[in-house]
């Protein structure tokens, strides 16, 4: 409960001492930059994954040449 009331402190500071516009262009800014961090997040988790699956379909198509040539 303290630290809601420290951030709302914060806030009213920023407001009164360098004005309500910049004061919402920081509270933007600190937005945008959590939901990049969230998208560079789920961009390495997907990077993770297709990784996965090209390792494992890499494994199938060796399997597949193999049979491949050996059928002719």
């Amino acid at each position: 409960m303290t630290l809601y009331y420290l951030l709302i402190l914060t806030f009213l500071a920023f407001v009164v001492f360098v004005g309500y516009e910049e004061t919402m262009r920081l509270v933007q800014f600190v937005d945008l930059q959590i939901r990049y961090a969230i998208l560079r997040v789920q961009m390495k988790w997907l990077g993770w994954k297709l990784k996965k699956q090209l390792i494992r379909d890499t494994a199938y198509y060796k399997e597949f040449l193999k049979e491949y040539t050996n059928d002719k």
